[in-house]
């Protein structure tokens, strides 16, 4: 085949007519757009030398999986994935070129690594996502967590706050009460995973609210809490049959909501007790409190707390007048404190519970035992 032009054939000057055939260029040049009107058969190249079929071509050697894919030096992407038509010459060539396949999709250069696996030896191990509870588990101690040293440490301020208070008057004591209540209605729906439960600890802390108030109004007599306490378990019962939830859904929210207002309720204790048991009481509270937090073993921990709290009580009581009997004041109210600081013990680490109910809930379960020794022995 020659690189001449056809002799003979002549071609319209104008936009229309024929144009020459251009051939093919090699693969690595461009392919030419197609062309308006007339161009020089002095400059039209024929087809020559091999055919570039896909079948005589060489074996190509796979991509390195490092190195990205890149379409050869001019050629247009475009027009790669997706061939457009040649324009079709004035005569075919003995050799019908082969269209050019698609390209097939390159793995990715850089694979993600697979993510370790969360069991094994290297979990049981450490993995930080094993919590404290499982742990100790597996190495078969208790899974319950007590309450640390800095929730110990709020304990003993708010008792000490209550014990000063109480010693100043009634209703200086009323500011850290309140406070009190409302932790203590928080901390015992968090502590039974109930959060949040707005309507819940709403309905408790009114609670001990009215039996605050009701408490005032009548010169602090008991049956203001007894009744503030029926009024409270009625209305809790109205309220959760009016509820859509499942049965036992209902069932829960029901028992979680009376407890939460009855020892919110019951905290007013401190409000009904004497002014001079509430001062040694608290103080025997706080003091048993951070000793039950020191690192020892339970038992051990259990007598250095109740006798820590006895003698809080006398050196306490010595100052209020109640003399050795506010040791047994101060030993009672630690015997209720211990049950609600194992109360406030909790098998997960939630530091929200344990600066809610772990707080609280010592000197709520301790109001009982103030109110009635400090009547028995005042």
């Amino acid at each position: 085949m020659t690189n001449q032009p056809y002799e003979g054939q002549q071609y319209p000057q104008g936009n229309e007519g024929y144009q020459p055939y251009q051939g093919y260029e090699p693969y690595q040049q461009q392919y030419p757009a197609p062309q308006q009107g007339y161009e020089d058969p002095q400059h039209t190249q024929q087809w020559q030398g091999q055919t570039w079929e896909t079948q005589l071509q060489a074996p190509v050697a796979p991509v390195a999986a490092d190195t990205a894919y890149l379409p050869p030096q001019g050629y247009d992407a475009g027009a790669y994935a997706h061939p457009q038509p040649h324009p079709q010459p004035y005569s075919q060539p003995q050799s019908q070129p082969q269209p050019i396949p698609e390209p097939q999709p390159i793995p990715d250069p850089q694979p993600a690594a697979p993510s370790p696996a969360d069991y094994g030896p290297a979990t049981l191990g450490g993995n930080a996502r094993v919590t404290d509870a499982q742990r100790a588990r597996l190495e078969g101690r208790s899974p319950i967590i007590e309450p640390g040293m800095q929730p110990a440490a709020l304990t003993a301020l708010l008792g000490l706050l209550l014990s000063g208070a109480a010693a100043v008057g009634t209703y200086a004591l009323l500011l850290p009460l309140v406070v009190l209540q409302a932790v203590t209605a928080a901390g015992w729906f968090r502590l039974n995973g109930m959060w949040p439960a707005r309507q819940g600890i709403a309905l408790a802390f009114l609670g001990a609210l009215t039996a605050d108030a009701a408490l005032l109004a009548s010169d602090r007599a008991p049956s203001a809490i007894l009744g503030t306490l029926g009024v409270w378990v009625l209305l809790s019962l109205v309220l959760q049959l009016r509820s859509h939830a499942d049965p036992d859904e209902r069932m829960y929210g029901l028992m979680a909501t009376v407890a939460s207002a009855a020892l919110a309720i019951l905290a007013a204790g401190h409000l009904a007790a004497e002014a001079d048991a509430v001062t040694v009481g608290a103080a025997a509270v706080a003091v048993a409190v951070l000793a039950r937090a020191l690192p020892l073993p339970t038992a051990a921990s259990v007598i250095v707390s109740l006798l820590a709290a006895a003698g809080a009580g006398i050196a306490v009581g010595g100052m209020t007048g109640l003399g050795s009997d506010g040791a047994l004041l101060g030993a009672g109210a630690a015997v209720c404190a211990l049950i609600g600081h194992r109360g406030a013990s909790y098998d997960y680490p939630s530091r929200f519970v344990h600066f809610t109910a772990g707080v609280a809930l010592p000197l709520a379960a301790a109001a009982p035992a103030v109110y009635l020794l400090g009547r028995a022995l005042t």
